[in-house]
């Protein structure tokens, strides 16, 4: 017999403590939807006011932003895409597809620098196992209004070039495989919001 079980979600969730930063601190001129371009800007605020609260208090109040490394893999062309089984212990968005490998920060994540860049570098590894040399550009912020996931967090997306297609993800609760814009497009109404917000960008620049 087992002498520990394992916590459920809210359980954990309610242990973790992440990194947060005041929604009127960072977007005081009520910004919405995907701000393209380099985000220095908000970096600095992000590391001038970041403090660390119970996941659990984060997920409901607005008052807050999560800061999210959006990380989206490119090969030639093809996206990286994922869905999140019904498994996955964020319920709210299971069986949805998405193109952005991200996750919260922790305060051990200090320990691999104090900037967004670090921290979607270690994101990165630690979701996925990549064969290949990758390239990491800023491609601009995801900021929206719209549902009670939405309120509560901000998206820094990154562009991954990598020059190999060997990439998994390494999450059990999630799967993933390579496919082209078209079929984003085609599955589009199958996506979370924020990976339409960037199929959005991507087309408007074909």
């Amino acid at each position: 017999m087992a002498l520990f079980n394992n916590p459920d979600p809210a359980t954990i969730m309610k242990q973790e403590q992440i990194l947060v930063v005041p929604t009127a601190t960072l977007f005081p001129e009520n910004s919405e939807g995907f701000i393209e371009g380099n985000f220095d800007h908000y970096a600095q605020k992000i590391i001038a006011n970041s403090q660390f609260i119970a996941r659990a208090q984060a997920e409901e109040d607005p008052a807050f932003q999560q800061i999210i490394p959006y990380l989206v893999f490119m090969h030639k062309g093809n996206v990286f895409m994922m869905q999140r089984k019904e498994t996955a212990g964020e319920q709210r968005l299971k069986n949805k597809l998405s193109i952005g490998i991200g996750g919260h920060i922790r305060a051990e994540d200090f320990n691999h620098g104090d900037s967004i860049i670090s921290w979607a570098q270690r994101e990165f590894e630690e979701e996925v196992a990549y064969t290949g040399s990758v390239t990491f550009k800023p491609l601009g912020i995801i900021r929206k209004t719209v549902t009670p996931v939405d309120q509560v967090h901000t998206g820094f997306v990154y562009l991954l070039e990598g020059d190999s297609p060997n990439i998994v993800i390494k999450e059990e609760h999630k799967s993933g495989k390579l496919i082209t814009l078209d079929e984003c497009q085609q599955r589009y109404a199958e996506f979370e919001g924020w990976s339409q917000l960037i199929i959005d960008f991507f087309t408007s620049k074909k």
